[in-house]
């Protein structure tokens, strides 16, 4: 072994030095959260070139978010693989794509589809449906969900009783929906994200000369974040292996935060058993979080199938995780603002601060809490707030009305605007988006409780206009608000996770055994964010003060004992 190769083995652990000295056949490494997954894929790619087992441009490692290729690609070159393509799984297709199809099919590859909202508006437009932008968002999720599973339109009609359906829309419609956005497509010689997975596998598959090519190509292959592969993303990487062996996976079943989109975690935890000779690497060892946040993680996922036991390898020392509850969602707010002001006067920087919660509307009260305390922040992976679309059409139509409409109580005078919209008092029981535009306007309603005694209409229209208009992406050290979904993959020194009752966190829709298990999962994801400090909280009641909320079942597990919260409770 060159000192160069040795080197690259040096600063690894036990398990990691396995899994990286395991360089051919199938090898398996179930990697926690922390637990320095990236660098031991990095590293392991590294020896095997500099080893001189790996010829550089025959190494495919994929992953799933561009952002994830990209630190894989910058780590690569720092350890001598520059020449290592890693890629998002499209981004791999969509290459091969360009190459063969003039030489398949002729011509140039089908012009991409941005997204899927306009085509089937035209769809809807056809069937003389009339449907509204978050139905057709919905309608867009549907057709993915069908398409990464390896369903034809018949089989997800026949399985529809297991899934909610988009709008009021009856299976027969979806269905003629499905139909006439894939007729629409291939007329207009359009291809959507999910077909290019699908035409690549098909020339696999049909073309031997395309099959050997691929596989000439490519000998090794490296997978990061495998319990997130759906069925057709799986079934292409048996098309791109052929009957090799050469494949490593690397996942934690723990983490499998996107069912609804697909992912199944069995093809992680299922590898051992489709390759009995694979070397299997447990990775334990969390590198990133204090012994009390470790255990805290270890406790929620206790006894859960494929979950790992961390172990805190650094001793750092840091607070004991807290529960904080409150009397109501602003309360928690400004409560989480203090704490996060008195932590940056304390001397922590605020963009090792973050605050995760469930849906996207609860970044509200936590925007203008932390603007009354004077905190930066940035939002990561969503809009902000007054940046989505029914938000900008609520503000305009709000302040439409209140030049004309005087005298009125306040709450009315909102309320009847807000209800022209789609809002009521009552939430949807469907997930997606029409859940998610009723809480965005249910927010708003709640600013109305926020109104000083004796604000006016046009007062409160014009405080709406100023909140709007100071919305701007902070350029300075900010803290962060993400939801729970975007924040996997990331970490922060001290991490709030808030909103932890009934009803959000496990969401309201998820009433299935596997729903709840997923929820659980994205709870457990926030809390391995934290490195230092971890503070859950939850509160009593949300703007409509007559209905009460219960704390989070996953709380009552935990059994952290809830400290005193100003304007609070304690248990």
């Amino acid at each position: 072994m060159s000192a160069s190769a040795a080197s690259l083995l040096a600063g690894l652990d036990d398990q990691q030095r396995i899994a990286a000295e395991a360089l051919t056949g199938p090898v398996c490494m179930l990697a926690g959260a922390g637990t320095g997954k990236t660098r031991a894929i990095t590293h392991r790619i590294a020896y095997g070139v500099t080893s001189g087992a790996y010829a550089p441009n025959r190494v495919m490692a994929l992953t799933f978010t561009s952002r994830a290729a990209a630190e894989l690609r910058g780590r690569l070159r720092q350890l001598g693989a520059g020449g290592v393509a890693a890629r998002t799984f499209h981004a791999a297709a969509l290459s091969q794509l360009n190459y063969f199809w003039p030489h398949v099919v002729g011509g140039q590859v089908p012009r991409l589809l941005d997204g899927k909202g306009r085509l089937l508006g035209h769809a809807a437009e056809v069937l003389k449906l009339k449907l509204d932008t978050p139905t057709l968002r919905d309608l867009a999720a549907e057709i993915e969900w069908r398409k990464v599973s390896g369903l034809s339109i018949e089989q997800y009609a026949a399985g529809s009783a297991q899934r909610t359906l988009p709008g009021r829309l009856t299976i027969d419609q979806v269905a003629a929906l499905h139909e006439t956005y894939e007729r629409l497509k291939d007329d207009r010689k359009q291809l959507d994200f999910e077909d290019v997975l699908l035409a690549m596998a098909g020339m696999i598959e049909n073309e031997p000369s395309v099959a050997f090519q691929v596989r000439e190509q490519y000998r090794f292959f490296v997978i990061d974040e495998y319990q997130d592969v759906s069925a057709l993303q799986h079934d292409l990487l048996a098309l791109w292996l052929g009957d090799r062996r050469d494949l490593c996976v690397v996942g934690d079943a723990s983490q499998t935060i996107y069912s609804f989109a697909g992912a199944r975690s069995d093809y992680l935890l299922d590898f051992p058993k489709r390759y009995e000779d694979a070397t299997v690497v447990r990775l334990e060892q969390n590198y990133r979080s204090t012994p009390a946040i470790v255990a805290t993680a270890n406790q929620l996922m206790r006894g859960r199938p494929g979950a790992l036991s961390l172990h805190a390898a650094a001793r750092t020392v840091g607070p004991e995780p807290s529960v904080r509850d409150y009397p109501s969602d602003l309360a928690e707010a400004r409560g989480v603002a203090q704490q996060i002001l008195e932590l940056i006067e304390a001397g922590t920087p605020p963009e090792h601060i973050a605050v995760l919660y469930r849906l996207n509307v609860q970044a509200a009260a936590l925007e203008t809490a932390l603007g009354d305390v004077g905190v930066s922040f940035k939002l990561h992976g969503s809009k902000r707030f007054f940046d989505l679309p029914e938000v900008k059409q609520a503000v305009m139509s709000l302040r439409a009305a209140s030049v004309s409409i005087i005298g009125e109580p306040l709450f009315k005078s909102v309320s009847d605007v807000l209800r022209s919209l789609g809002w009521s008092q009552s939430a949807p029981e469907a997930p997606g988006s029409v859940r998610d535009r009723w809480e965005s306007l249910n927010a708003l309603m709640g600013l109305v409780d926020q109104a000083a005694a004796g604000t006016t209409f046009r007062q409160f229209t014009d405080d709406l206009m100023e909140r709007q208009a100071g919305q701007h992406e902070p350029t300075v050290a900010a803290v962060t608000l993400a939801t729970l979904h975007s924040a996997k993959g990331l970490e922060w020194q001290a991490v709030f996770v808030i909103g932890l009752s009934e009803g959000l966190v496990p969401i309201s829709y998820a009433t299935g055994f596997e729903q709840i298990d997923e929820e659980r999962r994205l709870l457990y994801v926030g809390i391995t964010r934290a490195k230092r400090m971890l503070a859950l909280s939850w509160s009593a009641s949300g703007r409509d003060q007559r209905a009460p909320r219960e704390r989070s079942r996953f709380l009552t597990e935990l059994g952290i004992r809830t400290a005193r919260a100003s304007g609070g409770r304690t248990a």
